[in-house]
């Protein structure tokens, strides 16, 4: 009798299971009110045994580090139970809606506002439906397992099609195993062009809503994005294992839409004002390179802390510097290697960069996986009261680039055949095919088994855990580059606006430049330098011609509407010039050559 009873309640805890399992959430978008930028969500949820669910719209978003407040652009609520009986509805927060009172079944129909065409937010108008999917849908707590399918419901008067990285099932419906697969599939639909290829038996598919290219414009663009496909998969040596076998580039090249670029798991959002035949074909393609990079480095080989990624908080990780700034790093040597940049403009590329980083002060105050730390404060973070990061933040974009470059030349000098790219298949093999998540130990302990203790634990900890410089004019020597500074142009140490009554400081002053140690500050309105008028910045150009490096000039300047006075000395421009060195030796350029080349 007992294992009969045992087998009965086995049995239903079976079915149970089933049942649960089995169960969907489904949702359907309509854009009615494309004119006016709205949207209506109606989400299903049924098969819930508690008796209290909290329905949420998300606070984060993947690929984004900061807290953006999703809930502020939903309005019109309604919530009904399977017999479209109103139910009892509380708000214990701004970004939840706890429901009572159901019997089993919860119905959610809503109002979204969506102006906004970029990776982080959507857009709703007469030209497309730009979908970011924590933006846009609700989730119910506790239900964050269970498969997904949405239905959309495409302007078919704008000719409008439907473009995402979901499971097409049939119709305009599409499906996800699970919550965190689909708040990371974002969808493009519009009247969009379509370009694809294969390679190694996976598609990959290039969207374009752009409505200022020609057919033939939108031809060269894919060549140009099948090159960089194609020299990305040449440093990992395979392309990863894309769900139900493709990829796709969601680009929007619209006046309407925002500059952003957002990678996710099996597709990318590129976005900006700049149509192909408007400045995008050249100006776009950067962040093709970027976020493509992204499907293995990141989406794949992927830090701990970003793991299951969470959508209630801001998401913060400490190999940012790996995860972004080697991207970043990969962003412009792709396009050499894909003969969209030749060696000298390659060269001039790393000046902006390399300049930002390394004259900022806030090296002494953050390492690269502090910089890192930063993030949930930076990342599109908005706030209102001025914050100091002229002189504190340096991008973990900017600073893993940087240092990514420089471990790469590092690699390069060694004796041996090593190079950042085979680092970073050893890196895929253990962490990315595995989807095995890291740490900043497991990028030193992999560094460790591919060149050395010694040359690891010397990087780390020099730039890694600390924050010193890496001799680059040896490294750029090496291949073929040169590192000068301007011995001779006086230098001041702020950015200046012209205003009606002289030349406003117009951001914060650097630490230890002439300004800064002057105590000009921003905001401060530069009256005369040396006695003479400086209403243009023509004027203080040549105020600058006239003097030398250590010349001290008095400085008259009006203060919260108060005229006073300061002296100035005039510095060294700390600025760098990254070239191809003219008198390199042969040795250095077949080092450049054999780093630069197409894989």
């Amino acid at each position: 009798m007992f294992k009969k009873i045992l087998f009965s309640v086995l049995i239903f805890l079976f079915t149970s299971a089933t049942i649960l399992a089995q169960a969907k959430n489904t949702y359907s978008i309509s854009f009615e009110n494309t004119a006016h930028h709205e949207a209506v969500v109606k989400a299903h949820f049924s098969n819930i045994k508690t008796g209290t669910v909290t329905a949420r719209m998300s606070r984060s978003s993947p690929g984004r580090y900061a807290l953006h407040e999703f809930a502020k652009n939903v309005y019109g609520v309604k919530v009904t139970n399977s017999k479209g009986e109103p139910l009892t509805v509380t708000r214990p927060d701004p970004y939840s809606w706890t429901i009572t009172g159901h019997d089993g079944t919860v119905n959610i129909e809503y109002t979204l506002f969506a102006n906004r065409g970029g990776g982080t937010y959507s857009q709703v108008d007469d030209t497309h439906a730009h979908l970011n999917m924590p933006a846009t849908f609700m989730f119910v707590d506790g239900l964050e397992y269970r498969p997904i399918e949405v239905t959309f419901y495409p302007r078919e008067d704008l000719d409008w099609k439907i473009a995402t990285q979901l499971k097409h099932e049939s119709g305009n419906t599409y499906s996800a195993p699970d919550m965190q697969y689909f708040m990371d599939s974002p969808t493009e639909i519009s009247d969009y062009k379509l370009r694809e290829f294969e390679l190694d038996g996976k598609k990959i598919r290039f969207v374009l809503h752009d409505d200022s290219a020609t057919p033939q414009l939108v031809d060269d663009y894919f060549k140009n994005v099948q090159e960089i496909v194609k020299q990305e998969k040449a440093v990992y040596g395979e392309l990863p294992d894309y769900d139900y076998g493709q990829y796709t580039f969601l680009a929007c090249y619209m006046p309407n839409a925002s500059g952003d670029g957002m990678e996710h798991r099996n597709s990318t959002i590129l976005t900006d004002t700049e149509g192909l035949a408007n400045g995008g074909f050249d100006n776009n393609i950067g962040t093709v390179a970027h976020e493509y990079f992204h499907s293995w480095n990141v989406e794949r080989i992927r830090p701990d802390d970003l793991e299951p990624f969470d959508f209630r908080e801001a998401n913060m990780a400490g190999e940012l510097w790996f995860a972004e700034g080697f991207t970043s790093y990969y962003t412009t040597l792709i396009l050499e290697r894909a003969d969209i940049y030749d060696a000298e403009k390659y060269a001039g590329s790393l000046n902006g960069t390399f300049n930002y980083v390394w004259n900022s002060p806030a090296r002494k105050y953050f390492n690269p996986i502090e910089m890192s730390y930063q993030a949930p404060f930076v990342d599109a973070a908005t706030s209102v009261d001025p914050v100091n990061r002229g002189n504190t933040f340096i991008s973990y974009y900017s600073y893993g680039s940087t240092l990514g470059l420089a471990l790469d030349l590092s690699l390069r000098n060694l004796d041996g055949n090593y190079s950042l790219d085979d680092f970073m298949k050893m890196m895929w093999e253990k962490y990315g095919k595995t989807e095995v998540a890291y740490n900043y130990k497991d990028i030193e302990k992999t560094l460790s088994e591919y060149a050395g203790e010694a040359f690891a634990k010397g990087f780390f900890s020099r730039y890694i855990l600390a924050s010193q410089m890496p001799d680059y004019a040896t490294l750029f020597k090496s291949v073929g580059l040169k590192l000068e500074q301007d011995d001779d142009a006086p230098y001041l140490g702020a950015t200046f606006k012209a205003k009606e009554n002289g030349l406003e400081v117009s951001r914060a002053t650097q630490q230890g430049s002439p300004a800064y140690e002057a105590g000009l500050d921003e905001g401060d309105v530069i009256t005369t330098i040396d006695g003479k008028p400086t209403t243009t910045l023509e004027a203080l150009d040549a105020i600058k011609g006239s003097h030398e490096i250590g010349d001290k000039v008095k400085v008259r300047y009006i203060r919260f509407g108060k005229e006073k006075e300061t002296e100035i000395t005039f510095g060294k421009n700390p600025a760098y010039t990254i070239s191809l060195d003219e008198n390199a030796s042969r040795k250095a350029i077949q080092a450049r050559e054999l780093w630069l080349k197409a894989k």
